[in-house]
């Protein structure tokens, strides 16, 4: 390991020791209920609402109130675009010489700042509906000097910083409260070899700060695979405009390698000459920039939406279709389906659709890794509840460090409705039990406030607090909810 690796893990295990020890009775390894009392009347994390856009559809919501439906949910239904492709398709449109059509584009928070900020740069990107239609500016942008909000989208924040020191101009960059705390050092530092001047104004490798673009030099740098898939793209998008070929060698294993895979499938559509060698460590790329494709590209739906909406058919027995989606994706989230399967729950696919049919009783009592697609982490933890075992979650230690940590945060929201759970450095174990009506917090985090509303199709009056953070992946998700059965209602 190097250090940025070494301090990584550290802190990983200093949080967990931190919540362990004050909510743990050490020697019988549960709950001290006068902790528990004390976790259900701390605060609400407070929202960053700076970071919410106008495309956010609850900004004005204190509450949302959940119960169940009165019967199994089934329908077949369509899902926005992936939320990683439709910002990789935006950035690389914007670099390309010619004009971009994006089909399926995802309208929620980090789309739309990634745009803003593209106007900002002075791209002309028109919007439609969910068309986008982008004029490439050939790797020069238009407006070099200015200062550019990244919300709290970490798409943005990792991609945008190469293709601004690919090109020429002062910019300073900021972000959300959350995003300002996640991780940037590893791929700042390699772009600050490579050429780019960055000042920072609090944190060293941290938002914000001011970046000089003089243009980056290519070469052979060496990312840790370990933290962060969004390093590797962010050096991978901006290659086709280094002076010089970049070779990127990759150290250990990669954290959700199939995001790394998408950001290259991406890259080729706009005509990036790239070569994988060593099972995926070393990645070339040429510096012949990118050419707009004759095509429209037309963007998948976002997985990670869809297995919501599969886990309401499992939690249900009830069945969801969500169309416009394969098997063949590379979206790695696509493995909850075979997960649901190996619960008791039925799956049939074809080329444009994939099903799944819910069971009586979910099946527990195994253990999973969720290095591949630990964006459903929480979803499975909450599925967890209902199975009829224990489930066991590993190799997830790199999502404390996505919009809140997420796994203390799952493990304190359980907690809170009796749930009783065990938390590791790098996952958690949730044991089968009966949810107690709570108010719960989703620590201003999309994905946790979608896996813990889906409580309240099995449990009613579930609360969850500041419930417009889930604009930053799918703003109209409650309206979805109800059009299914679920009884929503609002403070």
């Amino acid at each position: 390991m190097n250090d940025i690796e070494h301090l990584y893990v550290y802190v990983c295990l200093f949080e967990f020791h931190l919540f362990h020890d004050s909510y743990y009775n050490q020697a019988a390894g549960v709950i001290q209920p006068e902790r528990m009392k004390e976790m259900t009347k701390k605060s609400i994390v407070e929202a960053d609402l700076e970071a919410r856009s106008p495309w956010s559809s609850y900004k004005d919501k204190q509450e949302v109130i959940l119960s169940p439906p009165t019967t199994a949910v089934n329908a077949s239904i369509t899902i926005p675009g992936s939320k990683s492709l439709t910002n990789r398709a935006l950035l690389l449109a914007a670099m390309a010489k010619g004009t971009t059509q994006i089909e399926g584009l995802l309208k929620g928070d980090d789309s739309y700042w990634c745009i803003n900020i593209l106007k900002q740069l002075g791209v002309h990107v028109e919007i439609q509906g969910e068309s986008a239609t982008v004029e490439g500016i050939n790797g020069e942008w238009p407006n070099r000097t200015g200062e550019l909000y990244v919300g709290a989208a970490g798409t943005v924040a990792r991609f945008l910083p190469g293709l601004l020191a690919a090109g020429q101009g002062l910019w300073r960059m900021t972000g959300s409260h959350r995003m300002s705390e996640r991780p940037l050092a590893p791929l700042l530092y390699q772009l600050a070899a490579m050429g780019g001047v960055f000042t920072y104004e609090r944190i060293e490798g941290q938002l914000p700060y001011t970046l000089e673009a003089k243009g980056l030099q290519g070469g052979e740098p060496v990312l840790a695979g370990s933290i962060s898939s969004q390093f590797i793209s962010g050096l991978l998008m901006a290659a086709p405009y280094a002076e010089q070929t970049l070779r990127l060698s990759i150290d250990g294993p990669i954290v959700q390698r199939e995001y790394v895979e998408m950001t290259l499938e991406m890259m080729r559509k706009f005509g990036a000459d790239s070569n994988v060698e060593d099972e995926g460590q070393v990645i070339t790329i040429l510096p012949n920039g990118y050419q707009a494709p004759s095509a429209a590209i037309v963007l998948e739906p976002d997985v990670s939406t869809c297995c919501y909406f599969w886990a309401l058919a499992a939690l249900t027995n009830g069945r969801i279709r969500v169309e416009g989606i394969s098997l063949r994706t590379l979206q790695p989230d696509m493995e909850m389906v075979h997960v649901l399967e190996k619960m008791g729950c039925s799956m049939v696919h074809g080329e444009n659709y994939v099903e799944v049919t819910g069971t009586n009783q979910l099946k527990g009592g195994f253990t999973l890794s969720m290095k591949r697609w630990s964006d459903q982490t929480l979803t499975m933890a909450v599925l967890a509840i209902f199975a009829d075992g224990p489930i066991t979650f590993t190799d997830a230690a790199h999502i404390r460090h996505h919009e809140c940590d997420r796994i203390s945060a799952i493990c304190t929201e359980l907690i809170k409705m009796g749930i009783q759970v065990e938390e590791h450095p790098d996952g958690l174990t949730v044991y089968p039990g009966i949810p107690q009506s709570a108010l719960l917090d989703p620590h201003d985090d999309h994905r946790m406030a979608m896996a813990l509303s889906l409580i309240g199709v099995k449990v009613p009056h579930i609360r969850i607090a500041n419930p417009g953070c889930v604009s930053k992946t799918c703003p109209d998700y409650y309206e979805r909810m109800e059009a299914l059965g679920l009884k929503v209602s609002w403070l």
